[in-house]
């Protein structure tokens, strides 16, 4: 595949099939993830959210972090370790803005949640700043691109995008029954925020998986004509 040449810069091409492949990784580690805590500690969200949290963005983070380290757009001017290294950064600096977006929105204040708060930043943040952290470092154009506008110039912007706005999303759909006086322990924070930011990140990796497909089929029915 030849490298990709736009007003946004030079671009490694990424083959269809290694994508879909490394969203089926990164989907089913974190589905053994939340079934090994549960199985062989155990805990889960409802009865231990804090632990859960830890143990699923701790595992999930640096398998993100290995695996777009290796698609870093700059591979001239950055190795894969200093890739890695802006994966912390990047991880750090998302909890950051995770965080506040989150208490700004509502989600409750005080020493007893800042635990809880700050373990499901993390993940948040894995899921939405640390694969382009390490794929674009600081370029700021790249980061514009891939978040705010809708077009899709390659397949890592999909692989990045996609995911991210479902985790988002899904979070934001799972708050919804929290002020409901149903009284069910998973209604307490951020446990079903959590179910939903991982069940909107499952969903965007196949949606990215779907759109990586069908845009290279587009790109080889317009080169066959």
């Amino acid at each position: 595949m030849d490298t990709l040449i736009s007003e946004y810069g030079v671009f490694l091409p990424i083959p269809p099939l290694q994508a879909v492949r490394l969203h089926f990784i990164l989907g089913t580690i974190l589905v053994l993830t939340v079934m090994v805590a549960h199985t062989l500690f155990p805990i889960n969200l409802i009865t231990h959210p804090t632990q859960t949290l830890f143990i699923i963005w701790g595992i999930v983070g640096p398998v993100l972090m290995i695996l777009f380290g290796h698609l870093r757009q700059d591979m001239e001017q950055c190795s894969y370790f200093r890739a890695a290294g802006r994966g912390y950064v990047g991880l750090v600096a998302g909890a950051i803005v995770n965080a506040l977006g989150a208490i700004i929105l509502g989600a409750p204040v005080g020493f007893e949640y800042f635990t809880k708060t700050l373990n499901w930043s993390l993940l948040m943040s894995s899921f939405t700043f640390v694969p382009a952290a390490c794929a674009f470092g600081s370029a700021w154009s790249h980061w514009h691109r891939v978040f705010a506008e809708t077009k899709a110039f390659s397949f890592i912007d999909y692989m990045i995008r996609l995911p991210a706005y479902g985790a988002v999303i899904g979070a934001w759909f799972g708050a919804w029954p929290m002020p409901l006086d149903w009284e069910r322990p998973w209604q307490e924070w951020p446990i079903c925020v959590s179910y939903g930011a991982m069940a909107g990140y499952l969903m965007g990796l196949v949606a990215s998986s779907v759109c990586i497909i069908f845009h290279n089929r587009r790109q080889q029915h317009l080169k066959g004509e």
